[in-house]
């Protein structure tokens, strides 16, 4: 029979890994709102936050970073979450239901969008080390076009 505080443990490192980073939601109804009203647009992080290597060198080298975080401020970031760890199942359905409406064909895929959800640029993956001004300027030039 399992200890109690392995239950305990189990449940602490589960919730551990779906803990969304600072700055961030995944309430993607809520982010909408958000954008709205403080007329901001969206950026989405289809992520595999605790398997997928690049995802991974894409959070510690640029998300991290005071350089992203200062461009960040103009939008909502939204974290779009596909773990090997459980979700809730309503996190789950709503994860699902972005990658149907804005289709990903690998990790990490950035999409920005304004609030009513047009999609106004798409970057897919993550050159380890390029770091933040890099990565930044990518997705200014992915806005221009």
């Amino acid at each position: 029979m399992k200890s109690p505080f392995f239950a305990i443990a189990l449940a602490f490192a589960i919730s551990a890994r779906a803990a969304v980073p600072p700055g961030w939601t995944n309430d993607y109804a809520k982010a909408v709102e958000t954008a709205k009203a403080e007329n901001k647009n969206l950026l989405l992080d289809f992520t595999g936050s605790d398997w997928c290597g690049f995802c991974k060198l894409l959070d510690k080298e640029v998300f991290s970073t005071p350089a992203f975080k200062d461009w960040a401020k103009n939008f909502v970031l939204v974290q779009v979450d596909f773990p090997r760890a459980p979700l809730s199942p309503r996190l789950k359905a709503q994860n699902n239901d972005l990658k149907a409406k804005y289709p990903v064909g690998g990790y990490p895929t950035i999409v920005i969008m304004d609030p009513s959800g047009t999609v106004l640029a798409k970057k897919v993956g993550y050159q380890p080390g390029s770091g933040p001004a890099a990565y930044v300027g990518e997705l200014d030039a992915a806005l221009k076009k």
